[in-house]
C-alpha cells in the first residue's frame, strides 16, 4: 500500500533476482519512502508460476503500478506464451521505455551516450499468432495496426516534448516489410507533422543499419520508436554500450497501468542465488516509478545515491568488473543517501 496513495505497488519478482529485489526494499525503507510492498514471487516456467501469475495481475489490477523483476520463458514449452507478453497484452500496457545513458566511473567504450528506446509492446510478431500448418511448416503473423502505431508515435514524441529531447528516430524494415513496416513508418511520418512547430526533429532509419549506427556512433540517437521485436533487440545493443544489463531501467506503460522493470530482460539464471547480481538496473526503475507517483525528492535521492556509490567505485559488482555482493552494493548505496 502507497500510504500517500492508499494504494498498493507489486515488485513481481523473477527467482533468479531476488536478491536485487531485497536490495530493492531495503534502499527505500533506509531512504523512508512511502511504499508498502505486496510481493509476489513469480518464476514464470512453472505450474506454481502460472497461479502466482494470475494473482500478480490480479495485484496490478488493483495497485495499478506495479516494480517487476525479469520473468523467464521457456524455449521448448509448446503452446507456453511469454507471461511478460501476455501481462501487456491483457492490461494494454503498451508502451516499453528504455534509457541508455552513460553512467560516470563506469568507463565504456562510448561517451555521452543518452537516449531513449521506445517500443510499441502490444502487437508485431509478438502477438503470439503463430501455428504449424503442415508438419515442418510454421506461419507466424506479424500485426500492425495504424491505431496503434498512432499511440506509440504520439507517446514518443511526447515524451520528447516533455524530457527536453530534439530528435525522434523511427526505426523499421520498410524497404522489405513494404505493407507492415510500411504502414508504421508512414503513420509515424504523420504523427510527426503534428509536433513539427514544437522544434522536434523527425528521421528514420531501416533496423540493420540503426544497429550498425549504435555500435558505430551512438550519440546521433535521442528517442527511438519502433515495432516490438526491433525494439526487444535494440534495447539489449542499447545496454552494451554503456556497461551491460544490470544497469538499464526501463518502464511499460498504459492508460491505466504502469509496469517498471530493468530495460534489458536479461533473466540471470546462472547467479541465481549467488548474492553477485547488479541491482542498479532494478532500482533505477523503482526510481522512474517513483516518479511517476510523483515522489521526485524521494526518487531524486535514491537516483543520487546510486550514481553516487558506481561515481566512487566503492562497490562494484562482478559486472562491473568488481567482486563486490548484492549486499554490499546495497550498503553502499545506503551509505550515500
Amino acid at each position: 500500500m502507497l500510504k500517500t496513495f492508499a494504494r498498493t505497488t507489486t515488485p513481481i519478482l523473477a527467482a533468479a533476482k531476488k536478491e536485487t529485489a531485497a536490495a530493492v526494499k531495503t534502499i527505500f525503507k533506509a531512504a523512508n519512502v512511502p511504499i508498502e510492498w505486496e510481493q509476489l514471487d513469480v518464476t514464470g516456467y512453472t505450474q506454481e508460476g502460472d497461479l502466482l501469475f494470475k494473482q500478480s495481475v490480479d495485484s496490478l489490477r488493483r495497485n495499478k503500478v506495479a516494480l517487476k523483476g525479469i520473468l523467464y520463458t521457456p524455449i521448448s514449452k509448446l503452446g507456453h506464451q511469454s507471461f511478460n507478453v501476455t501481462l501487456r497484452k491483457d492490461l494494454d500496457i503498451y508502451a516499453s521505455l528504455v534509457i541508455v545513458k552513460n553512467i560516470k566511473g563506469y568507463p565504456t567504450r562510448h561517451d555521452n551516450v543518452d537516449f531513449a528506446i521506445i517500443r510499441e509492446n502490444t502487437e508485431g510478431e509478438y502477438s503470439g499468432l503463430e501455428h504449424q500448418s503442415f508438419p515442418g511448416v510454421v506461419e507466424s503473423l506479424k500485426i500492425v495496426t495504424k491505431s496503434k502505431t498512432e499511440r506509440i508515435a504520439r507517446f514518443a514524441f511526447d515524451f520528447a516534448l516533455k524530457n527536453g529531447r530534439k530528435k525522434v528516430t523511427c526505426v523499421h524494415k520498410a524497404n522489405i516489410m513494404k505493407l507492415g513496416d510500411g504502414l508504421f513508418l508512414n503513420t509515424c511520418r504523420e504523427i510527426a507533422e503534428d509536433y513539427k512547430s514544437s522544434g522536434i526533429e523527425f528521421n528514420d532509419m531501416i533496423v540493420d543499419n540503426c544497429s550498425m549506427q549504435l555500435v558505430s556512433k551512438p550519440q546521433q540517437f535521442d528517442v527511438m520508436v519502433m515495432p516490438n521485436l526491433y525494439g526487444n533487440i535494440v534495447s539489449n545493443v542499447g545496454a552494451a554500450l554503456v556497461g551491460g544489463a544490470g544497469i538499464i531501467p526501463g518502464a511499460n506503460i498504459g492508460r491505466e497501468f504502469a509496469l517498471f522493470e530493468p530495460g534489458c530482460r536479461h533473466v540471470g539464471k546462472d547467479i541465481q542465488g549467488h548474492n553477485t547480481a547488479n541491482p542498479t538496473a532494478l532500482l533505477l526503475s523503482g526510481v522512474m516509478m517513483l516518479r511517476h507517483l510523483s515522489l521526485g525528492d524521494h526518487a531524486n535521492r535514491i537516483n543520487n545515491a546510486v550514481y553516487q556509490t558506481i561515481q566512487r567505485g566503492s562497490a562494484k559488482t562482478p559486472d562491473m568488473g568488481g567482486t563486490s555482493t548484492t549486499t554490499d552494493f546495497t550498503l553502499a548505496v545506503i551509505s550515500n543517501l
